[in-house]
């Protein structure tokens, strides 16, 4: 299910010229996602109300690209993980999720 996708553009960089830490990230990556208590599925929508609430548009593309690919998750489940963003986040970044997210759903 889940695969060593890093959505820093420099990832591939360390993966080049320092697999020690490209090794690191994935143990991360490894440990981070167990799906043991929440589900993959369940983590993904959090990674992508982070995403979010950081104003981090290439992320928040990518982890909003994956949730629908990989599980199917709908506008509607989305748009209740960008509603904890503005409530906590403020409007800036649930403005730029939501253009973001009908461009994904466009594609």
């Amino acid at each position: 299910m889940k695969e060593d996708v890093f959505y820093g553009k420099g990832v591939h960089h360390a993966k080049k010229d320092y697999p020690d830490i490209y090794d690191a990230l994935v143990a991360l990556n490894e440990a981070t996602y167990t799906g043991k208590v929440l589900d993959y599925r369940t983590q993904k929508l959090i990674a992508l109300g982070i995403t979010a609430g950081a104003s981090d548009d290439r992320a928040m593309k990518k982890q909003m690209q994956s949730a629908i690919q990989e599980f199917g998750v709908s506008k509607d489940e989305i748009v209740d993980v960008l509603r904890v963003v503005l409530l906590t986040a403020g409007n800036p970044p649930f403005s730029k999720a939501m253009r973001i997210l009908y461009e994904v759903l466009e594609e």
